[in-house]
C-alpha cells in the first residue's frame, strides 16, 4: 500500500522534489523485503528485526502520506508533508544500512 501511495504522489505532484524521496523509500522497501525473506529462509529472520529507527521512519512516512494525499499540492501545509517525507527518506537510508550491517555476516557466509 505504501508503494502505491507513493506512486500516486509521484504522479500527482509531478516534481523531482517529491519523486526523489519516494523512490528512495520504494527502493528500500524492495531491498529490505527481499533481505527479510532471504534471512527467513536461512533461519535468521531475527537478525533483521524491526528497530526503533524503522518504527520512527514508518510513523513519519505515514504522517507525510496522510498530509500529501489529503491536501492539494498547492495547499500551504503540503510543504510540511514534503519535509516529513524527506525526514522519513533519511531514516529509510539509515535503517537500511542498519539492517544490511546486521545481516552482512550471515549473507557473506552463504555466498
Amino acid at each position: 500500500m505504501v508503494v502505491v501511495a507513493l506512486a500516486l504522489l509521484i504522479e500527482r505532484y509531478d516534481t523531482l522534489v517529491l519523486t526523489l524521496p519516494a523512490l528512495v523509500i520504494i527502493g528500500r522497501e524492495i531491498v529490505i523485503s527481499a533481505l527479510r525473506e532471504w534471512m527467513a529462509e536461512m533461519g535468521k529472520r531475527g537478525m533483521v528485526a524491526v528497530s526503533w529507527v524503522g518504527k520512527l521512519k514508518t510513523t513519519l512516512q505515514m504522517g507525510s502520506l496522510l498530509i500529501l494525499l489529503a491536501l492539494p499540492p498547492t495547499h500551504e501545509f503540503a510543504l510540511l508533508g514534503v519535509v516529513v517525507l524527506y525526514t522519513a527518506a533519511i531514516l529509510t537510508l539509515w535503517s537500511m544500512v542498519q539492517y544490511l550491517k546486521a545481516a552482512w555476516p550471515h549473507l557473506s557466509r552463504s555466498m
